[in-house]
């Protein structure tokens, strides 16, 4: 009722003498009025440095008071309210934007998104003195915004809230969806101290998100039919129902047997069933599958890849036998005077894999010169950042699996030293029964020499 015609809402002259609240579906015809334009024009990120200087210490209140109704501002004039808004935390992490761009590399267009980012989020905070939530940023794209950097700068600057759930955290969401209340918490119990490890008896290490991953694909089939036929607590559940729910055979099996295992030893030790339905219960053996040798032609393809990066990943495991974790976790100090250091590892590199280093390092300096990724391997997106690229890149787009590769590598020594287990042990970093996976192709009647 107070605000003028082609103006913003004064809120607080609004608030001044009572607060005005309008209920659902009445009658309410929205003004007319023609929105007037700021007196000077719109400010692009180009006017950054016009606003004023910095302030020393930006306010922050622990507290916000939350909002009634959430209703998702408009898009567009989200972002004419961020052309002109002139607050305190776009002039406060001016600097630290300034600083990042310079150090990483930025382009001026990645800079003007996090400065634009920036605007939009000094709008969608919940109050102007609270802290970002990270949940809000993963909100950007649809107002055309940036991710990635602005985490970082807010991060730099101490004010994110770190709240995105883990993708594993995620996934296990999508999972047990349908899960009665009480066995969902005994499922998130044993996932966190799966991602978390524990350092009470009984200890345990952390699992790396893949293994976790596994272990829920394998489990969730077995507690779904539970639930289906009316148990609400994994308490009620015995060994002949454990038995029940098991697949026939095969790897399956093994690996529903496994994360079974797991779950209830782990509820067992947390006091949340009474007895553990699969203490001495006999597990099945695993049939290791037997490793083949790719086409000689194929690796040969990938090897002179045009692309160098390919060309790169695959002679390290051709050559090297690499995983792909470790291709992509590989760093610029890693490799010295044409030797790599992996594991306590000194690997001489061979002749092919130096040629195509040289010529990724020689693309990469092109490409992203002032990238400071201390990883060897950068894409697009982790060259302007700290972090290392994704495990798929670039096998992907190589169209070639890595871990096939890795095979028909090994499988090549153990034939060329007639199955000398301890230095295949050693020269790949394998334990006992890995080796011997290899070894038994030696007596394999299709894979002999």
């Amino acid at each position: 009722m107070l605000q003028e015609p082609g103006r913003a809402l004064d809120l607080a002259g609004a608030n001044k003498y009572g607060q005005q609240l309008f209920f659902a579906n009445m009658h309410f015809q929205r003004r007319k009025t023609r929105r007037l334009k700021p007196a000077n024009g719109w400010k692009t990120p180009g006017g950054w440095g016009r606003p004023g200087p910095p302030p020393k210490k930006l306010a922050l209140t622990e507290w916000v008071q939350p909002v009634l109704i959430d209703v998702p501002p408009d898009p567009e004039m989200l972002r004419q309210k961020a052309l002109i808004d002139n607050s305190e935390l776009t002039r406060y992490c001016a600097a630290i934007v300034n600083e990042h761009a310079e150090k990483f590399g930025w382009s001026v267009r990645q800079r003007n998104d996090v400065i634009r980012s920036l605007r939009l989020l000094q709008t969608l905070r919940d109050a102007p003195t609270a802290k970002i939530r990270a949940s809000d940023v993963l909100q950007l794209p649809r107002y055309d915004g940036n991710i990635v950097s602005t985490i970082d700068v807010l991060e730099a600057a101490g004010l994110l809230i770190e709240d995105r759930p883990r993708p594993i955290e995620a996934y296990f969401t999508t999972k047990a969806a349908g899960l009665p209340p009480v066995i969902r918490e005994q499922l998130e119990v044993w996932i966190k101290i799966l991602l978390d490890g524990a350092t009470t008896a009984p200890r345990q290490r952390s699992r790396d998100p893949l293994t976790v991953r596994i272990r829920i694909r394998a489990v969730v089939p077995a507690v779904t039919a539970w639930a289906e036929a009316g148990h609400q607590s994994l308490a009620e559940i015995t060994p002949a129902q454990v038995r029940a729910v098991l697949p026939e055979a095969g790897a399956q099996r093994v690996l529903a047997e496994q994360g079974l295992r797991s779950l209830f030893k782990t509820l067992k030790a947390r006091k949340l069933i009474f007895a553990n339905p699969t203490r001495g219960m006999k597990g099945t053996r695993h049939n290791s599958t037997v490793p083949v040798p790719l086409d000689t032609a194929l690796v040969r393809e990938k090897l002179n890849s045009p692309h160098p990066v390919i060309a790169l990943a695959v002679a390290l495991v051709a050559f090297h036998a690499l995983t792909a974790k470790e291709v992509s976790e590989l760093r610029l100090t890693d490799i010295t005077d044409g030797r790599l250091t992996l594991d306590g590892r000194s690997i001489p590199l061979a002749d092919p894999v130096r040629e195509r280093l040289a010529r990724w390092l020689d693309y990469r300096q092109s490409k992203w010169p002032n990238s400071q990724n201390p990883h060897l391997i950068v894409n697009q997106r982790s060259a302007p950042r700290l972090m290392a690229a994704n495990r798929t890149y670039p096998w992907q787009q190589a169209g070639v699996r890595p871990q096939k590769l890795r095979e028909d590598r090994i499988l090549a020594e153990v034939h060329a030293t007639g199955g000398d287990a301890r230095r295949i042990s050693d020269l790949f970093g394998l334990n006992i029964g890995s080796t011997n996976r290899y070894l038994d192709t030696l007596e394999h009647p299709d894979l002999g020499s």
